[in-house]
């Protein structure tokens, strides 16, 4: 994903925090096994969280499912051996099993809470609301219940983008599981174009 370029405007109320536009939002989300039916293909990768690049035999998923997990970070394993675990997945490590969802440092994700950034642009632990949704990429205004549960969440910093990924106005949201076979073509995944975000201080 690439961020959007586009003009910004800050303004720093007396409670220190900023009223900042111009950012552009995306969401991430947990997989569910359930959800994929494509053919299972084999994953190799880690049995533990502190490995990098492993080989060991991870199990057979449906190939949709791995690569949701290759493309968000994370998903919930229901059948086999390793039901009720995560196949999770980083630049640095690459797959491995984990007991929980995880960012990329290994802490876990949460719902409404977890949130991405370029270090250089938001600092972790930085903590932010959505307070305007702005539109979607072609214009058209961003579902209204979308927005409502977007807004009314705090997001922390926790977690930085895979390189390349980032951007000076981009920040990534974490939703939680998926709640549906073809998520990514459900309103909760939408993209925000030119939001505006409460930012914390510093």
């Amino acid at each position: 994903m690439l961020a959007l370029a586009a003009a910004s405007a800050i303004d720093r109320g007396k409670s220190g925090k900023e009223s900042s536009a111009g950012w552009y939002v995306t969401v991430y989300y947990t997989a569910v096994e359930t959800h994929h039916d494509e053919d299972p293909v084999p994953v190799t990768g880690c049995l533990v969280l502190d490995c990098e690049r492993g080989d060991d035999n991870l199990g057979r998923y449906p190939e949709g499912f791995v690569k949701a997990v290759e493309d968000e970070g994370t998903g919930r394993i229901v059948s086999g051996r390793h039901a009720g675990r995560y196949l999770n997945w980083s630049h640095d490590t690459g797959f491995w099993l984990d007991n929980a969802p995880r960012d990329s440092h290994g802490r876990p994700l949460e719902p409404f809470v977890s949130a991405a950034a370029d270090p250089n642009v938001l600092s972790a632990g930085r903590e932010l609301r959505i307070t305007g949704c702005g539109t979607a990429e072609d214009g058209t205004a961003i579902d209204a219940g979308v927005c409502d549960r977007l807004r009314s969440a705090s997001w922390r910093i926790m977690d930085e983008f895979t390189p390349g990924l980032g951007g000076d106005r981009h920040i990534d949201v974490y939703l939680g599981e998926e709640t549906g076979p073809d998520f990514t073509s459900d309103p909760m995944y939408s993209s925000l174009h030119n939001a505006t975000l409460e930012l914390g201080k510093p």
